[in-house]
């Protein structure tokens, strides 16, 4: 396992979760989530979505071992589930339904709404380029911020708008594609 400490290769890590999980983009689904169900618990969820990824990240491999598929294998499948996500930001579409069940703070908040599919793909995605403790530390950092994101989930908002978070969505959706296109290349030999 390789604990190197490098900050840009964290805020690069930082960056790609940050458009993966989508909290911004995410907004105004909560705010509906929150109406339905009165309250969230902001620890809990946040707590629960880090507990996840942080779960994945190492014991992810694992399984896929077990089952027989290489990093290198998953990692090209991610990027083919990253470059789908990405397009639907991009694009406005949506080509994957999701269901709300009635509880919010774990189900469907904390997962898959937060540490979903597309956040635990990327990170075993992303452990075959950078190494564990950027990825670690930028779980945190993602934490930090969705949970601030859950706090002030009214204000930011208002602050946004409905532009601002179209706008957002848009560019992270965009450095998504990037990425996707790049770990397809590294792992097809495109």
């Amino acid at each position: 396992m390789d604990l190197k400490f490098d900050i840009i290769e964290i805020l690069k890590v930082t960056m790609v979760l940050f458009a993966v999980i989508d909290i911004i983009g995410s907004i105004p689904v909560i705010i509906s989530l929150k109406q339905k169900t009165g309250s969230i618990d902001v620890p809990k969820a946040s707590l629960v979505s880090l507990g996840i990824m942080l779960v994945f990240l190492f014991v992810g491999n694992t399984i896929l071992n077990i089952i027989g598929i290489t990093i290198g294998d998953f990692a090209l499948a991610g990027s083919i589930l990253i470059f789908i996500v990405a397009m639907e930001m991009i694009l406005g579409i949506q080509i994957s339904k999701e269901t709300m069940p009635a509880t919010a703070s774990v189900v469907p908040l904390a997962f898959p709404l937060i540490a979903g599919t597309g956040t635990l793909t990327t990170l075993l995605s992303i452990r075959a380029e950078y190494n564990v403790l950027s990825i670690i530390i930028a779980i945190f950092l993602n934490v930090i911020i969705v949970f601030f994101v859950l706090k002030n989930l009214d204000r930011l908002e208002r602050l946004l708008g409905v532009g601002g978070i179209a706008i957002l969505k848009k560019v992270f959706g965009v450095i998504l594609l990037a990425l996707a296109i790049k770990i397809f290349k590294k792992y097809t030999g495109l």
